[in-house]
């Protein structure tokens, strides 16, 4: 091509805007000259998904439709061009005026194609920027209903737990309100009248478990079912670590889910979670407390009215056991003794809520004389000794009709040292914290 020819298409391309095309020349297979013009497309970092951007394809299918038809425009023209300085070269006639004016809008119409095809470009990002936050709201969206269908599960899989107990016969839940008075002769209940073998579950790894307290919740409030289980190890001075597991198995195994750091240290091994709530008694003092396990917040305490603490009236194997929490089908309860009471088991029924007591018995059976003590279906039991391979269950008494009575049901203490013996409502289960071993009991209650 002549030099001047190349002069005037550089200056034309230099006003198009060469820096987002690219311009050739080059000769087909025939000898024609034709001219081709390479477009980069816009920025993406990722194609749509073919599901959730099948529209915004179509769209661009046909905007490039149009780009096209717009290139083959510029290109008639430009070849208009080629044969108006093919004119001027070969020294046919074509005034200057004339010449510089259809440059002019050749070059004003190239900028205007230019001009649209960038306002097109910045609608297709935006158009893609659109589909990736309605992408990322529909996967926010998934994971919330995944949330939900994994709490729908847990709440059906405690509620099948409790209908097995109910057709096994378990004493039903208490619904009535905290004002009503228990009665040993509520329907499904009766008395004690066997304790099977010891079942072991786990073992301690340190010294710190030595002696200690295990728990499940008879009525799992959420996010915890009738399988979250609770440990703490009660050796030390400072006791406030509180070990959550979700499943069974990863208690038995060793793996907590979770730790709680409680606010106030706790003593002995009378600790229960009742409703969502852990309750134990604060060290060295005669207060027991509420602690929500969900919130990680203390809800309630109270002083339990001239109670024995630290060391006064304990079990008789010691551990600071002088108040005692328990839970049955009607409620939570609070085992201790005073010094009006001259060291005998005094009961009451605690509002779950405020901690208030709501009624007290005095018992004739000496708080020191006895192991360990629990509560089913309203009566109170006691264990004879926490060493002896062949312990019974060894004393009942009943709040319905304030009377107690001697019993000999067999205890197995397998390991020689049972520092915390507490009956869950749910399972129909002892629990108990033999030396080192969490260990559980199955149970048989008459029919009355």
């Amino acid at each position: 091509m002549p030099a001047v020819q190349l002069l005037l298409l550089a200056c034309l391309l230099g006003g198009v805007g060469a820096r987002t095309a690219q311009f050739q020349k080059a000769n087909d297979r025939s000898g024609r000259c034709q001219y081709t013009f390479n477009v980069a497309s816009p920025s993406e970092s990722s194609c749509p998904e073919q599901g959730q951007a099948m529209l915004a394809i179509q769209d661009l299918q046909r905007d490039s439709s149009e780009q096209r038809a717009t290139l083959e425009s510029t290109k008639a023209r430009l070849s208009s061009l080629e044969a108006l300085l093919h004119r001027l070269t070969s020294g046919q006639p074509a005034g200057p005026l004339e010449t510089q004016q259809g440059l002019q809008r050749e070059l004003e119409a190239l900028r205007r194609e230019r001009e649209q095809l960038e306002t097109q470009t910045q609608e297709l990002e935006s158009a893609y920027s659109n589909l990736v936050r309605d992408k990322s709201a529909l996967e926010e969206e998934k994971r919330r209903l995944q949330a939900e269908n994994e709490d729908l599960a847990r709440r059906l899989e405690s509620s099948s737990q409790e209908v097995a107990s109910l057709r096994r016969g378990q004493c039903p839940q208490a619904h009535s309100s905290s004002q009503d008075v228990p009665s040993g002769s509520r329907e499904g209940c009766g008395e004690l009248v066997w304790v099977g073998e010891p079942i072991t579950l786990r073992t301690a790894e340190t010294i710190t478990g030595k002696y200690g307290v295990w728990m499940r919740d008879p009525q799992a409030a959420f996010p915890y079912t009738g399988e979250t289980t609770w440990r703490i190890d009660t050796v030390g001075t400072d006791i406030r670590q509180v070990f959550e597991y979700d499943h069974i198995r990863q208690f038995t195994q060793g793996y907590p889910s979770k730790v709680h750091v409680l606010p106030r240290p706790l003593e002995s091994t009378g600790a229960v979670v009742y409703r969502g709530s852990l309750y134990f008694q604060a060290a060295e003092s005669r207060t027991v407390l509420r602690y929500d396990l969900r919130t990680e917040t203390l809800k309630a305490e109270k002083e339990i009215p001239g109670a024995g603490y630290h060391g006064q009236f304990p079990y008789s194997w010691g551990g600071y056991t002088d108040i005692d929490l328990a839970v049955d089908e009607i409620g939570l309860w609070v085992i201790y003794s005073t010094e009006a009471a001259k060291g005998a088991i005094v009961l009451s029924k605690l509002n779950p809520e405020t901690l208030e007591l709501e009624q007290t018995w005095e018992t004739n059976i000496r708080k020191q004389s006895v192991a360990n003590a629990f509560v089913i279906c309203g009566t109170l039991y006691t264990v004879s000794s926490y060493s002896s391979p062949d312990a019974t269950v060894n004393f009942a008494y009943d709040t319905g009709t304030g009377s107690s009575k001697a019993l000999t049901v067999p205890f197995k203490n397998r390991y020689k040292y049972s520092s915390m013996v507490d009956y869950n409502p749910l399972e129909r289960k002892l629990f108990a914290w033999d030396n080192f071993n969490m260990v559980s009991y199955d149970i048989k209650l008459s029919r009355l």
